[in-house]
């Protein structure tokens, strides 16, 4: 056997495989003697089935069969020895005039080669990382929302402002039946809020889906439904008030900051500002490290520049799928696409320069701190080692969740190398200003 490449440019290369019948014959005679042992065919006796017919019914068949092998072996093998990055797979060029009943065959396979570049970590625009801080506004809404959570339900008469009102929702059309509590304030437009202000038990109220909560989230809690089925969904609805209740906030008090912390943990209302603040600086931390490295990643893509072998990709596109696509088609799935893979080359080239492929070790002990919060959420503050072993060996046995682990530490160790590698321009925001600046 003899293996070949041909460069096109440094983009593009033919690798040429040309297999001789010295390759493959012996292989062949050896599956067919195995073939002969094990007929059982009407009028011989089994394993004295004549060699002749038994290459006449098989041999063709598996003759291709173990030259496909052998060729998929030996291009897998030549790519490595021969250190080629390639991007999707080798595709075999259609031979015209090929036919299985010669001795020797030359196959050719086209390749697409990754780009070689360099990754400038020295921006000249400067990346924004945000610092985000619990203000004052947050602080006071949390303790109120705390308050509300331990507060004691107050019955009431007519509905007023900041009330929670209990009914059904109804629609025979849609079928909608459905038992609610909602909070007036959630409730969008003073038109729709007027309607319940005043209303008593055993009141009817005419509403439309269309515009009714400040959330679409909220309509679909209310009605029961499934996001898909509140999608532009507008239709009348009755609401019949069965019971209003008013929240009586908790006294902020040490009685309150036990319940929320445990005995003593919090022993002021400074203190328990300071403890919120914390706790949700941490929450905004995650948000921020995400966007820090969803802009390192927009940046790097915009200002590493490098070809691509667009139509090598294209023409593997067509045929790589399930389905096949036209060239159309591929073409259009190309460029959905380009932005990913420039980004996946990019990040590969990251980490192999600066040495940050993780092991297995690693990865068990980013699951131990994984399993460890979720267990924390639960309550279950100090379980025992061997308890979290058995966990992540579980948990990394099922491929899915292993990969998607082994993804999020990639991320990590890259937004961490980012940190210490790039200079960003610092703001300072609350969460507010933050939500409104990245997400628009």
């Amino acid at each position: 056997m003899n293996i070949t490449k041909e460069s096109i440019d440094a983009l593009n290369a033919v690798v040429k495989v040309e297999v001789s019948a010295a390759d493959y014959q012996d292989k062949v005679a050896q599956i067919l003697q195995d073939y002969r042992k094990k007929a059982d065919i009407p009028g011989f006796r089994k394993g004295h089935v004549p060699m002749g017919m038994i290459k006449k019914q098989y041999g063709k068949s598996i003759m291709i069969d173990e030259v496909n092998k052998l060729i998929q072996e030996s291009l897998n093998k030549f790519l490595t020895e021969e250190k080629l990055d390639i991007l999707g797979n080798p595709l075999p060029k259609i031979q015209d005039d090929f036919s299985w009943d010669a001795d020797d065959y030359s196959f050719e396979f086209e390749l697409g080669l990754a780009p070689e570049f360099e990754v400038n970590l020295d921006a000249k625009k400067k990346i924004t990382q945000y610092n985000i801080v619990a203000d004052k506004d947050l602080l006071d809404k949390e303790v109120e929302n705390i308050q509300k959570r331990f507060g004691k339900l107050v019955s009431k008469e007519a509905v007023e402002e900041g009330d929670n009102i209990t009914g059904t929702f109804v629609n025979e059309e849609k079928e909608i039946n459905k038992k609610s509590t909602i909070e007036l304030a959630s409730i969008k437009g003073k038109v729709n809020q007027k309607k319940f202000i005043g209303a008593k038990v055993g009141d009817v109220i005419e509403l439309k889906t269309k515009g009714l909560f400040d959330d679409d989230h909220k309509l679909m809690g209310a009605l029961g439904l499934t996001h898909d089925e509140i999608h532009e969904l507008e239709i009348p609805l009755t609401f019949t008030v069965e019971e209003i209740n008013v929240t009586e906030l908790a006294e902020v008090n040490q009685e309150l900051f036990d319940k929320v912390f445990g005995p003593d943990v919090v022993k002021s209302e400074e203190e328990l500002r300071e403890k919120i603040k914390e706790d949700a600086e941490k929450q905004f931390q995650t948000q921020a490290d995400q966007q820090l490295l969803n802009a390192v990643t927009e940046y790097l893509v915009e200002n590493t520049n490098f070809d691509l072998p667009a139509e090598f990709l294209k023409k593997w596109l067509a045929v790589a799928g399930e389905k096949p696509m036209t060239p159309e088609q591929a073409a259009e799935e190309f460029e959905k696409s380009e932005k990913g893979l420039r980004y996946q080359l990019i990040e590969g080239k990251v980490l192999k320069d600066n040495e940050l492929q993780i092991n297995f070790e690693e990865l068990k002990d980013f699951t131990k701190g994984f399993v460890k919060a979720q267990m924390a959420q639960y309550g279950q503050l100090n379980p025992e080692e061997k308890d979290l072993d058995d966990i992540v060996q579980r948990v990394l046995s099922n491929q899915d969740e292993a990969k998607r682990l082994q993804e999020q530490l990639v991320s990590q160790k890259l937004l961490n190398f980012y940190k210490e590698n790039i200079t960003f321009k610092v703001k300072e925001v609350t969460y507010e200003e933050f939500v409104k600046e990245v997400y628009k």
